[in-house]
């Protein structure tokens, strides 16, 4: 009997994106089962590989190539994604990656982290890019950040200005929001006619214990008087900007959530926007059985992850899911799955699973196969 699957899974942080992982999922289970139907949706909430999920899942989707100004104030190689036009959608959607263009990757490997000094005036280069190639929408990425600077760098490259007490502008970074003191946001564009939708996987408010600074900026380096520095530039912005700080994922990519909202955004969960925009729940209904995953698999999985979102789609229409995880460990709740893979178990040890990640997804897509096949 001839089955179709659909695998939709996370990228693997760190070691081989959403695109990449499916494609090897694809690849093991067809190894097994040749005459399956295999679709790969791979999936993103947001941060690095979202592009990469969009451009995989849809057709005729075209990266539009553009050079911006990277976290560190250097050149950046980096694209948008030009979605085709619907009836809905006549100039069709552009997609643009926080992760690509101000992420926190782009500062190599491990990142020469810059806690005071990233910035993401990137990020609205690419932004401003979308908006003159005259797209009807705009669906935003912000994982991955690598600032803490509010947004300040995107507004500022989509026409805002802001300020210090003297009245000259801001440096790059979460510096200049240490000092701002005025913001003007008449230069910037209007939204596009069907508006800014803002994928995120974070719904931590702009300020204090749960804000960007003091929960995010020790991971960008920032050091404890680096985050009490940030906090507070951050509440002078928050007071100078139209949007509400208290916002759920006002925090998220360093108060860039809180500057999206300024200039009339709406925040959406990622997993579930992004499931939406490659039709997973078609897919899921025409399928026999989902594969899914992510790089860790744990008690925290199941608050708006990716494997979560496709485990209660693939459930509301009765299809039987599959998880495949880096690992997956003791405290995590898997009785929703019929079957599940974990790369560490099969490699024999996570740095063998992570030396080879293409491998052993490989591997786990095959073993899934002679399972549920």
């Amino acid at each position: 009997m001839v089955h179709t699957v659909v695998i939709a899974p996370d990228s693997f942080k760190g070691t081989i994106g959403a695109a990449h992982a499916a494609a090897a999922l694809g690849d093991g289970w067809h190894r097994v089962r040749p005459h399956d139907i295999v679709r790969l949706l791979p999936m993103a909430d947001g941060g690095e590989g979202t592009l990469d999920a969009f451009a995989t899942a849809l057709p005729g989707a075209r990266r539009m190539p553009i050079t911006v100004t990277g976290p560190a104030g250097t050149p950046v190689e980096a694209s948008w994604l030009l979605l085709p036009p619907t009836a809905t959608d006549p100039g069709g959607i552009g997609v643009v990656e926080l992760a690509s263009t101000s992420g926190i990757e782009l500062l190599g490997t491990p990142p020469r982290l810059r806690p005071l000094d990233a910035g993401t005036r990137g990020f609205g280069e690419a932004i401003a890019a979308a908006l003159a190639h005259g797209v009807s929408r705009l669906v935003l990425g912000i994982g991955s950040s690598a600032s803490t600077d509010g947004g300040t760098g995107m507004l500022t490259a989509l026409g805002a200005r802001f300020t210090d007490a003297a009245g000259h502008p801001i440096a790059h970074g979460g510096r200049g929001v240490t000092v701002v003191a005025a913001a003007d946001l008449s230069g910037l564009p209007p939204l596009p006619p069907r508006g800014v939708t803002v994928l995120s996987d974070v719904t931590n408010p702009l300020l204090g214990a749960w804000g960007a600074a003091a929960v995010f900026g020790p991971q960008k380096g920032a050091a404890p008087g680096d985050v009490l520095a940030l906090d507070g530039g951050l509440s002078r912005l928050a007071a100078l900007l139209p949007a509400d700080p208290d916002v759920p994922g006002a925090g998220a990519a360093g108060g860039t959530g809180f500057g999206l909202l300024a200039w009339g955004a709406t925040l959406v969960p990622g997993s579930a926007a992004v499931a939406e925009l490659v039709g997973l729940g078609a897919a899921v209904a025409e399928a026999s059985v989902v594969v899914t995953g992510e790089g860790s698999y744990d008690g925290q999985s199941a608050a708006g992850k990716v494997p979560a979102h496709v485990g209660a789609v693939a459930a509301s229409a009765g299809v039987g899911v599959a998880l495949v995880a880096g690992r997956i460990t003791g405290d995590a709740d898997v009785s929703g799955f019929a079957a599940t893979a974990s790369l560490t178990e099969l490699a024999g040890s996570g740095a063998a699973a992570m030396g080879e990640p293409a491998r052993w997804l490989a591997e786990a897509g095959a073993t899934l196969a002679r399972a549920l096949g």
